[in-house]
């Protein structure tokens, strides 16, 4: 593969035109000797959007930002040809030069990373959008209990880490193990006490908080999170024994900046109840292929925990069935059925977290100034009525506030009826995505425009780098000296490396462990366990072999399982231009062509980047095995799909350890749907078609 900075060349001809038409070098090789490099300078360069929407070039916000020309340019806002870049596809981050300007190419490949666990299905829409982004959740959500796992993965990784910072904030205060800082808010209370003006300061801190920004580590110095003691303030050593990562609750290390954060937040799903059950498990039926006999002959995990309390209840002399208890299906419903608003809450909370922490500290290309002034001039009011309101007249106010509360019911249900009647979004016009925080976007807002800025400078962002290898078991670099902590750098030291004593303590327990499993009579258990596992394995290879041999006879259902279980040696670097997949259980390629007038994306047999062939002959190839071609800017839905269902993929992975290759359906606005399927890099096919075209997209 070439090195950061080649060109791409994956110019196709227009749908229904004469490839000879195309301007000369339309064509996309595999050989360094036939490609161009591109300069990566930070140089002015037009940008030009994508495509045209139906409602203007920039439907959005977020297309008009993609678009815009910024100041400080990374090397994906560089665009200097009409050919695609390839800035670091299947490198080693080291290699990758800065995408984003302002943005650290870490905390880039972090939100790429929770984009795609959050992403499963987006529509377009031609619905006004009243806070100007796109990407929005829809009301008809559908429920799964993947996306209430991915939902309260996303509510530990904003909400609940947050809370703990704030909790560990407080701890450090009151524990006066930083005597000056905690003295000087000791004597900034008392004097606000003392004057009757401890409302107005409250509020004036906000404000100068929420304005200048270097007020926040002066007033809250940080310290990483697993450092710090919630009962004494003071330092402690991180419960992973190192400290690894900085924003994680155990200090775990980490490949990569924010992996340690999202496997803890795996784990904290994982031990909630029976509803949580089926979320570790990955239920997500809506994903599943229409017909998959594996799926269907392996019994459902998430019934165990029913199964247990049943059996529970039959030890006990009770009668569990359903003939005997009528309220345990309509209970079972009625409880899943609440799921879906439950599943909105969580993800609504999420989500407004996300915008105000993106308004306190905004992400380029999204304006820096003008969130925090919004938000300053709402408390601007509150500081002013705080000055001239005493202690007397506020609980007067209370106590006439809880009376017409009380008795204006009926005057509140008229006012309601009359908002419903004359303003039917008023409601929605309230919310603080459309009012206060409006134009300021979620995490996945962000990463969709930061996708859209590569598309529209024809440099896609290479995908969050992967690695094999554990992360090494080490602490991160750390200056204890600029730590505010009532400790040593010595102390601090300690603390974030791994005690010897206890390491070699863990190993010889390890040993023994191990010596004691090499024992014969405590081998029983893991032969039988050993013999069910590769006996399930076998299973599984037969029955792909005789999907096989199904496939071959017309059974759509049979093709659409070809090639989901890869071998590690049929994996080959694939992306920015062409991906790897199967359609109607033929093997090929995805191709995506942004060169043309009309972006298109296209399955075909031989890859355009000549993979498999002569580079001069590649788009002659290519064209030649064609069995479909889209505009992307027609298409209207975007759904990923699995390579087998929910239930297969749990004992697929149990039994082989191998990864299920996934697919994706593509719905045109006509109604018409293509089914891809076995794709290699599928989260990095459906980012680079949702990026590229000019529709607003609802989230499914």
């Amino acid at each position: 593969m070439p090195m950061p900075g080649y060109v791409f060349r994956d110019g196709q001809p227009i749908p229904d035109s004469d490839p000879k038409s195309q301007p000369d070098g339309g064509q996309l090789g595999t050989s360094s000797t036939d490609m161009t490099r591109v300069s990566t300078s930070t140089g002015s360069a037009m940008n030009t959007p994508t495509s045209s929407a139906a409602d203007g070039d920039h439907p959005t916000d977020s297309h008009a930002l993609a678009n815009a020309d910024h100041d400080h340019k990374g090397a994906a806002q560089v665009n200097e040809h009409d050919t695609i870049k390839n800035l670091g596809w299947n490198h080693h981050p080291n290699n990758v030069p800065d995408l984003v300007g302002g943005l650290d190419n870490e905390d880039l490949w972090t939100l790429i990373r929770r984009f795609n666990k959050q992403m499963y299905h987006v529509k377009a829409t031609t619905a006004p959008l009243l806070g100007g982004l796109d990407l929005n959740i829809a009301d008809e959500d559908e429920f799964s209990p993947d996306k209430l796992r991915a939902n309260v993965e996303r509510l530990y990784m904003t909400v609940i880490i947050g809370l703990m910072g704030f909790g560990k904030h407080i701890a450090r205060l009151r524990s006066w193990r930083e005597p000056r800082r905690t003295g000087a808010f000791a004597a900034a209370y008392a004097v606000a006490w003392i004057f009757n003006l401890l409302v107005p300061t409250f509020f004036t801190t906000l404000i100068i908080l929420i304005v200048y920004p270097p007020s926040r580590p002066f007033l809250f110095p940080p310290a990483p999170l697993a450092l710090v003691d919630s009962n004494t303030g003071g330092v402690q050593s991180p419960k992973a024994g190192v400290l690894g990562s900085h924003d994680s609750a155990t200090g775990a290390p980490e490949k990569h900046k924010g992996e340690a954060v999202e496997q803890e937040a795996s784990n904290f799903v994982s031990g909630i109840g029976s509803i949580a059950l089926s979320s570790a498990t990955g239920k997500h039926e809506q994903g599943d292929p229409d017909s998959d006999p594996l799926n269907k002959s392996v019994p459902d995990p998430t019934r165990l925990a029913m199964a247990g309390a049943d059996a529970k209840a039959s030890a006990q002399g009770g009668t569990p069935n359903e003939q005997h208890d009528k309220t345990k299906q309509p209970m079972e419903d009625a409880m899943w059925g609440k799921m879906r608003p439950v599943m909105h809450v969580i993800g609504d909370v999420s989500d407004g977290w996300e915008r105000f922490a993106n308004a306190l500290s905004p992400t380029a290309p999204f304006p820096k100034e003008k969130p925090r002034l919004t938000l300053a001039a709402v408390l601007a009011p509150a500081l002013a009525v705080s000055l001239i309101t005493t202690s007397a007249m506020f609980m007067k106010m209370a106590q006439l506030g809880v009376g017409v509360g009380f008795f204006s019911d009926p005057l509140v249900w008229r006012g309601l009826d009359w908002l419903n009647k004359n303003y039917p979004d008023w409601q929605k016009l309230l919310q603080i995505r459309n009012s206060i925080l409006k134009g300021v976007p979620t995490n996945a807002q962000l990463t969709i425009t930061l996708l859209r800025i590569g598309e529209a400078n024809k440099a896609p962002l290479p995908p969050p780098p992967s690695s094999d290898q554990p992360p090494p078991n080490k602490p991160k670099s750390l200056n204890g000296e600029d730590i505010a902590l009532d400790a040593s750098h010595e102390e601090i030291q300690a603390a974030i490396h791994e005690d010897p004593a206890e390491k070699e303590a863990a190993e010889v327990a390890a040993a023994t462990t191990v010596g004691a499993e090499e024992k014969p009579k405590h081998r029983h258990g893991a032969r039988i366990l050993g013999f069910f596992k590769g006996t399930t394995a076998t299973g599984v290879e037969t029955k792909l072999g005789v999907d096989k041999v199904r496939a071959k006879v017309g059974s759509t259902t049979a093709k659409n399982h070809l090639g989901v279980l890869p071998k590690e040696e049929e994996r080959v670097p694939t992306g920015p231009v062409d991906f790897k997949g199967r359609y109607k259980g033929h093997k090929g390629w995805v191709n995506i062509s942004t060169a043309a007038q009309v972006p298109c994306v296209s399955w075909s047999k031989a890859a355009s980047d000549g993979t498999g062939g002569a580079v001069e002959d590649s788009i002659d190839r290519h064209e030649k095995h064609v069995a479909f071609k889209v505009p992307i800017q027609e298409i209207q839905e975007l759904k990923k799909v699995g390579g087998l269902g929910w239930k297969a993929k749990i004992v697929v992975g149990w039994a082989t350890g191998k990864t299920v290759a996934d697919g994706l359906e593509i719905v045109d606005k006509e109604g018409n749907t293509w089914k891809l399927t076995a794709i290699q890099d599928r989260d990095e096919l459906f980012n680079r078609l949702i990026a590229i075209g000019g529709q607003k997209w609802e989230s499914w």
